[in-house]
């Protein structure tokens, strides 16, 4: 199964870390993302720049009304994300316990739909669509692969 661990932190907890060295972060992530590829787990994962260089998409209004940075009262911002195949929930959760964060940083463990979880629309055209889509992305990969 696969897993997406989100990382989240507070305000407090990012005013923390910047007075952290960051080849110190480095190397903790550096040796963190290592431990997952060298078990064989970690599909993928990045950082995401600050929010105030991101956009919100609001969808309450009929025209979905754009606004620059981050979205009004910010409790908690996601700072990056990995994706894990991992055999279930409990070690996707263990491997989010290992990440080397500080305090008021969190990580959100949410399992990725498969293609099994839309058993009972397998024969929809978009359902479809996704495997055909999926196939050809996988063939480009493979293409442009060195």
């Amino acid at each position: 199964m696969k897993y997406m661990l989100i990382m989240r932190s507070t305000p407090a907890a990012v005013a923390e870390h910047e007075n952290t060295d960051f080849a110190e972060v480095l190397t903790a992530m550096g040796k963190y993302n290592e431990q997952m590829m060298n078990a064989g787990v970690m599909l993928g994962g990045e950082g995401l720049s600050d929010a105030d260089e991101g956009a919100v998409v609001n969808f309450d209004t009929e025209d979905p009304v754009v606004t620059d940075g981050p979205y009004g009262e910010v409790h908690e911002l996601f700072n990056g994300f990995w994706i894990l195949e991992v055999p279930s929930k409990a070690e996707a959760v263990e491997w989010a316990r290992r990440a080397p964060l500080g305090r008021g940083a969190r990580i959100e463990v949410r399992r990725i739909h498969e293609e099994s979880d839309f058993a009972d629309y397998a024969d929809h055209e978009y359902v479809q669509k996704e495997k055909g889509w999926r196939a050809e992305q996988a063939q480009r990969r493979a293409q442009t692969a060195p």
